[in-house]
């Protein structure tokens, strides 16, 4: 079941990186300019954030192997429709299309494996799950420069329909049918309409704010007042609400789910936003091309893919604390050494430091996720995960919109300083990825100390 999952998920994760590099090949073929050809990477965004909240209802209503199955197809659907776009507008529609599928992906995969694990599995399980998001920042921008290079860029859609029709094929044969019929009560109409909204529009400005290079812009300062406007509202309702709301807050009351989220919050803000640092400063600072930069990130994929080999076992023997706060200390170690970059720093020391943060960041991340559902009902996973999901999407485009616009103020005040300046620019933002990764050990000693301690709370 893992391998079936793990398949669907891949395919989704892949096309969205594989994207990036067709966006000046879109410009041209399509005649519309860079700000216009954004919107294929900004609208598919912006979908996932919307329907994520949506799953957690979707599968306690039609059950995860049926979702999974229709987000699969929804998600073919459009990659079909994606590559037979005539315009740039037929394009963004169609990518809003399968984002809706896309973006159920990745939460139904972790649902559907965290129940079907059971509490003495999951870190195991957690760890199958983090795979997909190592392999496609490698092989997702390597794979689409490949098929944009020897082929149309409609291939980069096209590609999505073998491997889908596999994974939808494995999951209708390998995923079992629920053994009782699911059931959920109404909609929270009103909460979607808040939340769903709210999270996009956020995420919008904080886009922007990364694009424009701060956050003091007219359009950043009025899309974050209106999410957060949304998402203020939405709190209120939620907490007096008196159904379940589409994102149930009540989970927080859980220690272990609290402290996860706040994790997982930090760990995306650095994760995302150093993956964004590494190939500007090796592009930017040493002189490399875009692929040979990409190829430099390597180290970081191999040494998470490392410690996915042992963190998943260990969690399930030790427990999630002992496990994060090792990780974090060795995420902390190999950061630094980024803090001190220079023009001429030394390749090799460099990629052994992204190795070790690769390995750090496999046992702060993949154990929390394990953690985050003990303690729960069973019941409440999907409501859990979906929760989950939308504290990370928001924490990464958090991370990169402040870090982006931290280093383009360094780099402004370094402009007439050569490549040296624009190194000192780049090693004083990784002091902000540090201080990012520091601070994630607070909630992590909040972690369950030991597997399986805590009862499980609520009805589910």
């Amino acid at each position: 079941m893992a391998a079936i999952v793990v398949l669907g998920a891949l395919t989704a994760m892949l096309d969205m990186t594989m994207v990036s590099v067709a966006l000046a090949r879109l410009t041209d073929d399509l005649g519309t300019s860079v700000a216009t050809v954004q919107w294929v990477s900004t609208g598919y965004l912006l979908t996932i954030a919307m329907v994520i909240p949506l799953t957690a209802w979707a599968v306690e209503r039609f059950g995860t192997r049926r979702m999974w199955l229709t987000a699969l197809t929804v998600f073919l659907a459009g990659s079909a429709l994606c590559g037979t776009a005539w315009s740039v507008g037929s394009l963004i529609a169609f990518r809003v299309v399968q984002g809706v599928g896309g973006g159920m992906i990745v939460p139904l995969a972790m649902m559907i494996l965290a129940q079907a694990a059971g509490p003495t599995r999951r870190g195991r399980v957690m760890s199958m799950v983090a795979v997909p998001g190592q392999l496609a920042p490698i092989a997702g921008p390597l794979l689409g420069g490949l098929i944009v290079d020897a082929a149309d860029w409609r291939w980069i859609f096209f590609v999505n329909l073998p491997i889908g029709l596999v994974a939808l094929l494995l999951a209708w044969r390998g995923i079992p049918r629920a053994a009782q019929a699911p059931s959920a009560g109404s909609l929270d109409v009103l909460g979607l309409a808040l939340l769903s909204p709210g999270l996009a529009v956020t995420i919008y400005g904080l886009y922007r704010a990364g694009v424009q290079r701060s956050v003091a812009a007219p359009p950043v300062l009025i899309a974050l007042a209106i999410g957060l406007a949304l998402l203020g509202a939405f709190g209120v309702h939620a907490l007096r609400a008196r159904t379940t709301p589409v994102l149930d807050l009540r989970l927080f009351t859980s220690r272990a789910f609290a402290a996860a989220s706040a994790l997982n919050f930090l760990s995306r803000m650095s994760i995302f936003g150093a993956m964004i640092l590494l190939p500007l400063y090796y592009q930017q600072v040493r002189g490399e091309s875009a692929l040979s930069a990409g190829l430099l990130l390597a180290p970081q994929s191999v040494g998470t893919m490392l410690g996915l080999l042992f963190v998943g076992k260990l969690t399930d023997r030790i427990g999630a604390r002992p496990v994060v706060l090792v990780g974090l200390t060795v995420a902390v170690a190999g950061t630094a050494a980024y803090t001190q970059v220079r023009p001429d720093s030394d390749p090799v020391l460099l990629a052994v430091a992204l190795l070790v943060w690769g390995i750090g960041i496999a046992a702060a991340t993949v154990p929390v996720m394990a953690a985050a559902y003990q303690g729960l009902a069973p019941g409440l996973i999907p409501r859990a995960t979906s929760a989950i999901t939308t504290i990370q999407t928001v924490g990464a485009s958090f991370g990169a919109a402040v870090l982006v616009v931290i280093l383009q103020r360094r780099l402004t005040g370094a402009a007439d300083g050569g490549a040296a300046a624009r190194a000192a620019a780049y090693g004083h933002t990784f002091w902000w990825t540090l201080a990012f990764t520091t601070l994630a050990f607070v909630p992590a000693l909040l972690l369950p100390a030991a597997p399986g301690k805590s009862r499980p709370t609520g009805k589910g």
